[in-house]
């Protein structure tokens, strides 16, 4: 199993690393500061959102899930997918990017 960062280290590490790279990132909503799960909401050309949820993998590594349908949706399925989220386990991370370029890689295989 790797080692594991504070989920507010590692979302601020994000964050920080969008900002060096001029791509727009906010943290929407904050989590247990220590272990909440992170949702990405990465917004796409023509306005298409993609959700992924932080997990782990079998062997233990960073990984994530497809939410919201598994594909690129739009922002208010998105959002409603993200609220279902949240009310089912409130120590939810929410961090949004503006990413219409595609810039942006998770840090972590896409498992699903």
């Amino acid at each position: 199993m790797t080692p594991r960062l504070k989920t507010s280290v590692w979302v601020t590490s994000q964050t920080r690393l969008c900002d060096i790279n001029c791509i727009p990132a906010y943290i929407i909503r904050k989590g247990d500061a220590d272990a909440g799960v992170v949702l990405m909401k990465l917004i796409r050309k023509g306005g298409l959102v993609e959700v992924f949820a932080q997990t782990r993998t079998m062997d233990g590594r960073l990984g994530w899930l497809r939410g919201a349908g598994g594909g690129p949706v739009d922002e208010a399925a998105a959002d409603d997918y993200i609220r279902r989220q949240v009310n089912f386990d409130p120590d939810i991370w929410v961090v949004e990017i503006e990413d219409p370029d595609g810039r942006y890689e998770l840090d972590g295989e896409v498992v699903s």
